[in-house]
């Protein structure tokens, strides 16, 4: 007697990974074994036949909102993060490539060399042909967070939901981290987050999804198997939704 297979319930997502995500235990820069390990998961994901894009951030490295103490004008340091997000980008397709992933890393900002230039038509047609799409650069203008890029780039590819990769089960009312006792939230609208100042996405990046109905799933990345429960259907992490 055969098992059945489950399906997954979303055809096209976004991932969205920080860039604190490749780090690992050593707390800086890009964690080989920590980059191998989500490069495996995403292909899990893409073996169920589920067409996947990346927004990776660049934290890791460097983080325009975080050097102040560097006296460097924001839009500058803002430029410099988007740079780190294209050195993720490319250790991340090196790991899919490893693993028989066919891959493409799109950037905002071009560089011909290293990446194509961000094409919706483009972006469509690579995930249509099965080749996973690592967006980099963020939206390729300073003062938009990688979240504001992710949610630009989901309703630009038609995805069917963001899946926010986080360090923690899913949003809290509190951080569950500092917190003894915050409580999770399975399921929370767009409104709610914003009008309690959740820490889940940037406001813009709320707003955009609530605007065009677009599902966010956080989940815990830590948790290995999670994103392919999460894209099967399970009750994994919280849910951001309309209603």
């Amino acid at each position: 007697m055969s098992v059945q297979t489950p399906s997954p319930v979303y055809r096209r997502i976004v991932l969205k990974l920080s860039g604190e995500s490749l780090q690992g235990p050593q707390g800086y820069g890009i964690h080989s074994e920590t980059v191998a390990a989500i490069a495996r998961e995403i292909k899990e994901v893409k073996d169920l036949g589920v067409e996947v894009a990346i927004m990776v951030g660049g934290g890791n490295i460097f983080r325009g909102t975080r050097q102040q103490g560097l006296a460097i004008d924001r839009a500058t340091a803002d430029y410099m993060g988007m740079l780190a997000t294209v050195l993720n980008g490319l250790a991340l397709q090196d790991a899919l490539e490893k693993l028989g992933c066919f891959t493409r890393l799109m950037s905002a900002i071009e560089m011909h060399q290293v990446a194509e230039p961000f094409i919706r038509r483009r972006a469509t047609r690579h995930l249509e042909k099965g080749r996973v799409v690592i967006f980099a650069a963020g939206t390729g203008n300073p003062y938009f967070s990688t979240d504001t890029a992710a949610a630009l780039r989901a309703m630009e590819i038609k995805a069917e939901v963001i899946l926010k990769a986080t360090r923690v089960e899913g949003i809290y009312d509190a951080d569950p981290e500092k917190v003894a006792g915050a409580r999770k939230f399975d399921r929370i609208s767009y409104l709610d987050v914003i009008q309690r100042g959740l820490a889940v996405m940037d406001s813009t990046a709320i707003t955009m999804c609530m605007d065009n109905r677009l599902p966010i799933v956080v989940f815990n990345l830590n948790v290995p198997g999670n994103i392919k429960r999460v894209v099967l259907g399970e009750k994994v992490g919280s849910l951001v939704t309309h209603d």
